[in-house]
């Protein structure tokens, strides 16, 4: 696991217990999508939508009720722009219509059919943004790691706190 966070940009790098081709299933298929991060419906083109759906209650195996201060944003549903795809191999898209900068996911293949995903959100605003995505980010790649690797994720919230106290050390 490799992180590193700035207020410009975050870059998160994972190998994963999978294929390339399953990992970009993980990211490009909603149903797929939801059980690490957030689903939606997608059109997998430049220019298409890339659908978002809030319920990380869905994350956790487990009965683990959603923290107050994210409570708000339970069913909370959107699309962002998809600006770069090149299956399997590369997908970029906006955050908050681009106000908040693009997100691009690269994914290699590396020994024994592993693969390399490397996370790259650029254009943020400042601290607030990296401390909020680099918390939500590193997250979301710890159960996608859990999901692939055929383990479950009792308790997202619990990885959430732990990926936002990496984020809170790096921008110390």
């Amino acid at each position: 696991m490799t992180d590193t966070i700035t207020p410009q940009q975050l870059r998160f790098e994972r190998t994963l217990d999978a294929p390339v081709e399953t990992v970009w299933r993980y990211l490009i298929e909603p149903e797929l999508r939801a059980k690490w991060f957030m689903g939606g419906d997608t059109e997998p083109r430049v220019g298409g939508k890339f659908g978002l759906t809030f319920d990380h209650g869905a994350l956790s195996d487990g009965d683990v009720p959603t923290p107050e201060r994210y409570a708000k944003n339970v069913g909370k549903s959107w699309f962002e722009t998809i600006e770069r795809i090149e299956p399997p191999h590369l997908l970029a898209f906006s955050w908050d219509g681009g106000a908040a900068g693009t997100v691009v996911f690269e994914l290699a293949p590396v020994d024994d059919g592993r693969t390399r995903l490397t996370l790259t959100h650029s254009g943020l605003r400042g601290a607030d943004d990296a401390r909020s995505f680099g918390g939500g980010w590193g997250s979301h790649l710890d159960a996608l790691q859990c999901r692939l690797a055929g383990e479950p994720v009792p308790n997202f919230w619990v990885l959430h706190a732990e990926a936002e106290q990496r984020a809170n050390a790096a921008l110390a």
